[in-house]
């Protein structure tokens, strides 16, 4: 077709389309299909606006969550516990390790045994009854349902968590607060004496002054809210890891235990020759290095995976990091002060190297996830500082702890608690199996939240403390009255006839040389 042809039949178009809207009929239909039109699109527009509010959408049910989605938002959760359980159920290797690194060559065998005899009986106590007591429902001071891990429920509370799965995670904690004890009292403890004490703190003391702070129905957990402990404080105690509930549990019991237990024969201590005195040589320090690595490690599901959510994931990466660096200013401060002001100046030493990064993993372990990464560096390193003295006030005291156990746990794991008043940084609130909360921010001291969180600390971290001490001192006291062999320290020839502690308990030695 040509462009004269197509300029005709443009104009017979048009000449129609003006003949058509000529006639009022036409014209009037026109109108009114085009308002039609007009009319149409808005109501669409408008059922658009109103029906999801009255019918529900995929939007709407995003918001809610519908079974479905609550169910994968529960494995996710689910499965992160089950990787975090069994990171910290690794650090038991990472313990191992580094107690036996820090010993005397005869006292090693005796860790291993007691280490592993520790786990095994932390498992079955815990599953009997140290599960119930510490996060089954009761009252304030002791939950009593769950005994045996019967009549639990499919998920634990709100997290969406399964029960099992949380059951794990929180045995690989008790086993650890077990085995923190089991390096202060090395190479004088007999082993049945082990096994009573080690039955007395899973199955009684951890999970029942645990329950206090991250039961259900605590009242250290609900204190500061009406109709609880201490209401018009309106904090509550925070623990996000277990700087108290776990390390410093652990730490008070060590020191009960290396009280009553007496020094080891032969241990001579600074005050009384500054020559010869001091802790003993380790035995192994590439033994402990790898142990205190592998603790580290392991702290990267104890810390992190206390989110019990996998949905939370800037929390998470905020605490992993807040960990971390807590850990390196804690090693630096405590080696730091061993080349300044220890008896053995101008020398960098291993062990506050090891056991000052151990101390700032206890001292961000409760604040974790409510402070700033700078204010993770400052805490991190004050532990460091702590341990350091903390070391040598057990050394002036004649306190016999081979690995550092009371100012590594027990000073360094109240230091952390208190810390959380100080440094919270108030741009954070609660995790949650959903993601993070900060609708209510904790704000320390430091950052203008006045003295409210400190005071609940302090609270919490002395009821916690002075507890566990006392309960601790009655058991190991107790304990160390049995008849020999059940007795808690083992007998003269044990610790100082051929082969140590290792041949006696035992009949075996680590190395055969």
């Amino acid at each position: 077709m040509n462009l004269s042809a197509i300029k005709t039949r443009r104009g017979e178009f048009f000449a129609r389309m003006s003949e058509n809207m000529a006639k009022p009929k036409n014209w009037k239909l026109g109108f009114a299909i085009f308002a039609g039109k007009i009319i149409g699109l808005f109501i669409a527009l408008l059922a658009m606006m109103i029906l999801p509010g009255i019918l529900g959408t995929p939007a709407m049910a995003a918001e809610t969550y519908t079974p479905h989605e609550t169910s994968v938002i529960n494995s996710i959760n689910t499965i992160w516990t089950l990787v975090a359980a069994a990171l910290v159920f690794g650090m038991q290797a990472g313990f191992v390790m580094l107690e036996a690194g820090f010993a005397r060559k005869k006292e090693t065998v005796n860790i291993l045994v007691e280490c592993a005899l520790d786990t095994a009986i932390c498992g079955i106590s815990f599953w009997a009854i140290g599960y119930a007591f510490m996060f089954s429902h009761g009252n304030g001071f002791i939950g009593y349902h769950w005994f045996f891990l019967q009549g639990i429920p499919a998920t634990y509370e709100a997290t969406g968590v399964a029960v099992l799965a949380h059951w794990i995670f929180q045995f690989a904690f008790a086993d650890t607060a077990s085995t923190i004890t089991s390096g202060a009292m090395i190479g004088r403890t007999s082993f049945r004496g082990d096994i009573i004490y080690s039955i007395f703190v899973t199955a009684f003391i951890y999970p029942i002054i645990g329950h206090w702070a991250w039961g259900p129905d605590g009242f250290l957990a609900l204190m500061g809210t009406p109709g609880h402990f201490l209401p018009t404080l309106g904090q509550g105690f925070r623990d996000f890891a277990g700087s108290s509930v776990v390390h410093t549990i652990g730490g008070m019991v060590s020191l009960a235990g290396a009280v009553v237990l007496g020094p080891r024969i032969g241990r001579v201590f600074l005050r009384d020759n500054k020559e010869k005195g001091g802790l003993p040589a380790a035995h192994s320090l590439p033994l402990a290095t790898i142990g205190a690595f592998l603790l580290w490690f392991g702290w990267y599901g104890f810390n992190p995976g206390s989110t019990l959510s996998g949905m939370d994931i800037q929390g998470i990466g905020r605490v992993a990091a807040n960990t971390t660096l807590a850990a390196c200013t804690g090693s630096l401060a405590a080696m730091l002060c061993a080349l300044w002001l220890g008896p053995f100046k101008g020398k960098f030493d291993t062990g506050f190297t090891l056991n000052g990064m151990l101390a700032g993993l206890v001292a961000i372990t409760a604040p974790c996830y409510w402070v700033s990464p700078l204010g993770s560096v400052i805490l991190g390193a004050i532990a460091g500082v702590i341990v350091f003295g903390g070391v040598y006030l057990l050394e002036y005291l004649r306190i016999d702890d081979p690995v550092g156990a009371v100012s590594v746990h027990g000073f360094a794991g109240i230091w952390g608690t208190l810390s959380l008043g100080l440094f919270a940084s108030g741009e954070y609130g609660a995790t949650g199996p959903m993601g993070a909360d900060n609708s209510a921010p904790v704000k320390g001291l430091f950052y203008g939240g006045g003295f409210d969180v400190l005071k609940a600390q302090a609270i919490g971290s002395f009821t916690i403390t002075i507890a566990t001490l006392i309960v601790s001192f009655i058991v190991m006291y107790a304990v160390m009255k049995l008849p020999y062999p059940f007795k808690l320290r083992v007998e003269p020839e044990g610790e100082i006839g051929h082969g140590g502690i290792d041949v006696w308990e035992h009949g075996a030695e680590a190395y055969h040389d």
